[in-house]
């Protein structure tokens, strides 16, 4: 049966970035393509590799010898645009064309270095199955598939949303278009899938299964940077092809020319990881009547040459390689409970990320990665003294926004030094564990918060915020949360509140003596009955017991706190307590201790930083004895080789 033609109806066509021309993705349904030999053909080919790319109206074919499956020569992101472009001749445009500016696929690497951070660019992934939720999406899948061709690894994104039509999947691989007008979509700027799938590989095929007016469609879409560095483009072509499969038949649709398909396929089929049209076919039987599937495959590697994601650590996760332990068995213990906590876990395990990367839970919508969803995970059910703060930002706007903010101690304080707040958008996490508060300050440890500001504008990666003046006075207020929370609550951890007096001794009864003391002596003690305490003599008995726990050996402790039974440093004289109020001695007692941890947490980072250097050090010696040995060798060989010259 002959393939459909397209029909040939009057419709918009979106411009792209500074022209409609930048991006060659072939036209959008409806609409020919127009080609002439000197815009289209010559302008694709390159003058030393030539790839059978299009057959002309005489069927003449241009062919050249290259491999079937190729890979760029430098795998890695960071280095992969560093290449030089070679002069390019300048075209006159054809007749009735206006001059226009093209996209030259260095900038399809460039624009993926927003995203710093991998897992950055899976979240973006991810927002766009989430956006098909209001389409009937019930789950995305992430998993990793292996390719045949050369037995590499590849990440696979796949959901049963609405899916793209022809139309749709030509505006989702062109540059800065987005139809997601919607409140409550993520995804705004139209610049999402590009940088996130050239983030983590350096190509990416697309398959799409959609239903629109009763027709529906199958598509498939190869943006390949290997194709176009490998081929010498100086513009973005993006290959792709369509088929009509509403009588159950998989028919192609034309746009311009039977040639124009069959040298898309071609092109798809030589440049993908699937070697013929059959084995791309067979990727829609698990997709269904609707729905997306993204291969991505390329994958970058790291500096020493191994692949940046790491799939074989945990058969359930998919974890960044350069933020593991990095093989580290034996950890202190303090800084194995620190990196178990979530606020560490998300820095390489994507399903600690995925399951705090939205707000609220999804009732029918699940993400399976790797076989096995991914279990939400609220900060808010994990606080302990939560509390809810209301903030109203002044936003210019004649609504009024209230934002609400919970505040609490981590379950784990104040055993571990973790703030910080987790800042949403749309329901999608932007800033994890934000600490507002100075590196060094000890007030404010233990106190994180979470909340959803509508009212700022996330950055283009989606890991932070636009630096606004509202995002300025956003700050300002968490910071002030912080430390009222801190003054408030800090005694429930046993930590007296900055600032706090104690009340008056002699006029409250507060002072009793236990045993008859030496003259001109007097112990200082609180009330044994918890009942008859008040709060300010409660939090001065926890604090002394705090100070019990520590160690004896400073005078300094020990002549203020004063608890070591049988000891003078624990009892004043009378010229002292007149000389020094009881307040006073109150506050010293607790510089003293809030310093004393300061400077013991600042004595754990330092050995633990001259243990990490000293392993470096013995890394660097064993790495200098082999070079050593090694140059050692090749001096051996080469004198070896001038004397068996001259015997010769």
């Amino acid at each position: 049966m002959p393939p459909k033609a397209g029909k040939q109806q009057p419709m918009s066509v979106v411009e792209i970035a500074s022209s409609d021309d930048e991006v060659e993705i072939g036209p959008p349904p409806g609409m020919p393509r127009k080609t002439t030999p000197s815009s289209s053909k010559s302008r694709r080919q390159h003058p030393q590799k030539m790839q059978k790319l299009q057959q002309n109206s005489s069927s003449e074919v241009i062919t050249a010898p290259v491999p079937a499956y190729q890979s760029l020569d430098c795998r890695s992101f960071w280095k992969a645009g560093g290449y030089d472009v070679g002069p390019v001749a300048s075209k006159a445009p054809a007749q009735g064309q206006l001059e226009h500016a093209r996209v030259h696929p260095k900038f399809l690497h460039s624009n993926a270095t927003s995203h710093k951070w991998a897992f950055g660019a899976i979240a973006e992934l991810l927002d766009n199955a989430v956006d098909e939720v209001h389409n009937g999406a019930t789950f995305v899948k992430v998993d990793k598939i292996d390719i045949m061709k050369d037995n590499s690894p590849a990440l696979l994104f796949q959901d049963d949303g609405g899916g793209m039509d022809p139309d749709g999947i030509r505006k989702c691989m062109s540059l800065g278009y987005s139809s997601k007008k919607s409140k409550t979509t993520i995804g705004q700027y139209g610049n999402g899938f590009k940088t996130s799938t050239m983030r983590l590989g350096a190509d990416v095929l697309v398959f799409s299964c959609a239903t629109r007016s009763g027709k529906a469609t199958q598509s498939i879409g190869l943006l390949s940077y290997t194709f176009l560095r490998k081929t010498g483009q100086d513009d973005v072509i993006v290959p792709m092809i369509d088929f009509d499969i509403s009588d159950s038949r998989a028919e192609p649709i034309l746009y311009g020319s039977q040639d124009d398909w069959s040298s898309n396929l071609e092109t798809i089929v030589e440049w993908s990881p699937f070697a013929s049209k059959e084995e791309l076919m067979q990727q829609f039987e698990d997709i269904g009547r609707h729905g997306t599937k993204i291969i991505i495959y390329n994958l970058w590697l790291n500096d020493e040459g191994i692949y940046e994601l790491s799939f074989d650590d945990d058969e359930e996760d998919i974890r960044l390689r350069d933020e593991a332990n990095h093989g580290q068995t034996k950890l202190h213990k303090k800084t194995a409970e620190l990196r178990s906590h979530i606020s560490y876990c998300i820095r390489y395990s994507l399903r600690a990320y995925a399951s705090i990367l939205y707000l609220r839970k999804f009732t029918n919508f699940s993400i399976v990665l790797r076989g096995k969803p991914v279990q939400h995970f609220n900060l808010v059910d994990d606080l302990k003294y939560s509390k809810t703060v209301s903030y109203k930002p002044q936003v210019g706007t004649i609504k009024e926004v209230t934002v609400e903010t919970t505040v609490g101690f981590i379950k784990e304080a104040p055993a571990l030094s973790i703030s910080g707040f987790n800042v949403y958008h749309k329901n999608r996490l932007i800033r994890p564990f934000w600490k507002v508060t100075g590196d060094a300050a000890v007030k404010g440890n233990g106190v994180v918060g979470v909340l959803e500001a509508n009212f700022i504008e996330p950055a283009h990666d989606k890991q932070d915020f636009e630096r606004s003046s509202l995002y300025i006075r956003l700050e300002a207020r968490l910071k002030q949360m912080v430390m009222d929370y801190w003054k408030h609550h800090c005694h429930l951890l046993g930590i007296l509140p900055p600032g706090v007096k104690t009340l008056d001794i002699q006029k409250q009864g507060a002072v009793k003596t236990r045993k008859q003391l030496p003259a001109k002596q007097h112990n200082i003690d609180l009330p044994t009955n918890e009942e008859e305490m008040t709060l300010d003599q409660l939090i001065t008995r926890n604090n002394r017991q705090l100070g019990s726990t520590r160690r004896s050996d400073s005078p300094v402790e020990e002549s203020i706190i004063g608890l070591e039974a049988g000891s003078d440093s624990g009892v004043l004289s009378e010229g002292d307590l007149g000389s020094m109020p009881i307040d006073q001695i109150c506050e010293e007692n607790i510089q003293l201790f809030m310093r004393c941890e300061e400077y013991t947490k600042k004595e754990t980072e330092l050995k633990q930083t001259v243990e990490e250097l000293e392993k470096e050090l013995e890394q660097a010696k064993r790495k200098c004895a082999q070079l050593a040995s090694h140059l050692e060798t090749k001096r051996k060989q080469k004198i070896l080789q001038q004397q068996s010259e001259k015997v010769a």
